[in-house]
């Protein structure tokens, strides 16, 4: 079944429809990852946006249980050529099957590279899914316009507060839309994980008494998350150790006056490099983000650049002035993504007292 894109700059790109054939409307990001389609598909980070993948083959492996989280949150998937024969001793199904199940529309056999292309020299745009061939662009356009993906992190935090037992530091984990392995990488290193909503309150977290703070990673425009932003501003006023990463280190920027802006066209992949500027290492990191903290905003007897991306310079980590915080933009917990980074966990851990 045939199946289009329609970018709100009018752009019609023509292929063959796979998943659900429904019709969505949704922000059209790329991912240049080379591996783990999986743990892109199952990021919450993703909720209201449609993914396109710029390696050209996709779904190899098919699927298996390497998920993030219990379901895939993209709106739609976009890519050159989707595998239909998977290949892999731990495979469970097709990436086909995978997206009908879960009733996201996709579209392959388009030219990924003049997609991206175009997504890098205008910018992030909305754009339509659709099996329609008698759409109306006239009617469309004006439809993609008004497009806002709003409050995307009510939709993917957790229901309620859940614990991974162990024995050594207790930490609160505030899930604005966590992928598993950042509760894994902490427990791995025996911490006890209490996972909160995104919309818990301060007073409940610190009543806890844990020993060290998690702000995740999470989806959409960290502005919108006003009332979690005020909580954090509590938190940050605690003396409890944290450690904040992708959307958790936006909002502790706002938080603090600071303010946020919107790229052009985001970072996600799994080959960002990133430098530490305490230290002049350069890593190589998990990214997936479009909005980054203006340290032009920055009030240096509150935090100053900690990472910045080599790339194009835009701030990359923040530490926090006499606190007992520090934060990062890109995925130390690598899913999918290298492992440069994880030793930021360790860093974490000793704040709180090592292990011990």
């Amino acid at each position: 079944m045939k199946a289009f894109l329609i970018l709100e700059d009018g752009t019609v790109f023509e292929g063959k429809s796979i998943g659900s054939t429904k019709e969505v409307i949704s922000e059209i990001v790329f991912n240049t990852s080379m591996t783990g389609y999986l743990e892109v598909l199952t990021d919450p980070s993703y909720a209201g946006q449609a993914v396109v993948m710029t390696y050209p083959l996709i779904g190899n492996y098919g699927i298996t249980p390497d998920m993030e989280s219990e379901k895939p949150w993209p709106d739609g998937y976009i890519v050159r050529e989707l595998s239909r024969i998977p290949s892999n001793f731990r495979c469970e199904g097709t990436i086909q099957d995978f997206l009908k199940k879960h009733d996201i529309p996709g579209i392959c056999g388009i030219d990924t590279r003049a997609l991206t292309k175009r997504l890098r020299e205008k910018g992030t745009m909305n754009g339509m899914i659709t099996t329609n061939e008698h759409y109306n662009l006239d009617e469309i356009i004006p439809r993609l316009h008004e497009y806002s993906t709003g409050d995307v992190v009510s939709k993917v935090t957790c229901e309620e507060t859940k614990v991974l037992r162990a024995t050594g530091k207790k930490v609160a984990l505030l899930d604005l839309g966590a992928k598993n392995n950042i509760a894994k990488s902490l427990h791995d290193r025996g911490c006890e994980v209490t996972i909160y909503p995104a919309h818990t309150k301060a007073e409940e977290i610190l009543s806890a008494n844990p020993d060290g703070i998690m702000l995740s990673n999470g989806p959409g425009d960290p502005k919108e998350c006003t009332d979690i932003i005020a909580e954090v501003k509590k938190l940050y006023e605690s003396d409890v150790p944290i450690f904040a990463i992708c959307l958790g280190h936006q909002l502790m920027a706002l938080a603090n006056g600071a303010d946020t802006y919107k790229m052009k066209y985001g970072h996600r992949g799994g080959n960002h490099p990133v430098k530490d500027l305490e230290t002049n290492r350069v890593y190589i990191s998990s990214q997936n983000h479009g909005y980054v903290v203006d340290t032009t905003t920055l009030d240096e007897k509150v935090a100053t650049p900690a990472f910045v991306n080599v790339n194009d310079g835009t701030n990359e980590g923040l530490k926090y002035t006499g606190k007992n915080i520090f934060t990062v933009q890109f995925h130390p917990e690598a899913c999918p993504g290298p492992r440069d980074s994880d030793y930021l966990f360790d860093r974490f851990i000793d704040m709180m007292g090592g292990t011990k």
